[in-house]
């Protein structure tokens, strides 16, 4: 087995998470916020969001998408968020654009949908990363196979999702690694196709860990 010329180093992720002082109790406001709000408001109801509904195997991860649904019942605007691939988005500020791209196309449809009072107000929080080693390193995709099955959300989530906006790529840690270190491209490429988005988190662990295992066999 091939050592590497640097490891992969674990790391973990956990989020202190605040309530700003914005909120929407139509579509309109949440136009108005989504204008305003900070990028680590877009970051934590986008991205972070995934990790939070990570148990859901139905309904949207992306927290815009589910209050329109739950609280405003247009399920159709919250698919065209929901179906917004943050796969797709190196900077926050392109999100957000589309975000209010989506809800202003619905509004110019249905000016009447701007102003209709939600079942429960939207409210805008952030959240303050902070992260700490987790003591595991892999040489070798051996090691780093091992290393998966100890790593947990907060880690996986870090890694896999978190890491495409601090990377500015249209990728994650480990097909980074894959790919620079390891030389190994194909695991690379098939692991950025792992989709994020409807996977739950244990989902896209499992998805990575048999690839590696496929590569391993190989």
């Amino acid at each position: 087995m091939a050592t590497a010329d640097r490891p992969f180093k674990f790391v973990t992720a956990s989020y202190l998470t605040r309530i700003e002082n914005q909120w929407a109790a139509d579509l309109g406001g949440l136009r108005q916020g989504l204008e305003a709000c900070s990028d680590a408001s877009i970051f934590y109801h986008t991205f972070q969001s995934l990790g939070r509904h990570h148990f859901l195997t139905e309904g949207f991860s992306n927290d815009f998408a589910q209050w329109i649904l739950a609280g405003l019942n247009r399920p159709r605007l919250a698919e065209q968020l929901a179906g917004l691939d943050i796969r797709d988005y190196l900077t926050l500020s392109d999100l957000r654009i589309d975000l209010v791209r989506a809800i202003d196309e619905f509004c110019r449809e249905s000016p009447d949908e701007v102003t209709r009072p939600a079942f429960e107000r939207f409210h805008f929080c952030a959240s303050l990363e902070v992260t700490a080693p987790l003591g595991l390193e892999a040489w070798t995709l051996e090691e780093f196979r091992e290393g998966l099955d100890h790593v947990g959300h907060g880690s996986f989530q870090f890694h896999f999702v978190s890491s495409r906006l601090r990377l500015q790529l249209q990728s994650n840690d480990f097909s980074v690694w894959f790919a620079d270190v390891l030389g190994r491209e194909r695991l690379a490429r098939l692991t950025n196709q792992i989709d994020i988005v409807t996977e739950t988190l244990d989902g896209a662990k499992a998805r990575l860990a048999a690839l590696v295992d496929r590569e391993l066999a190989a």
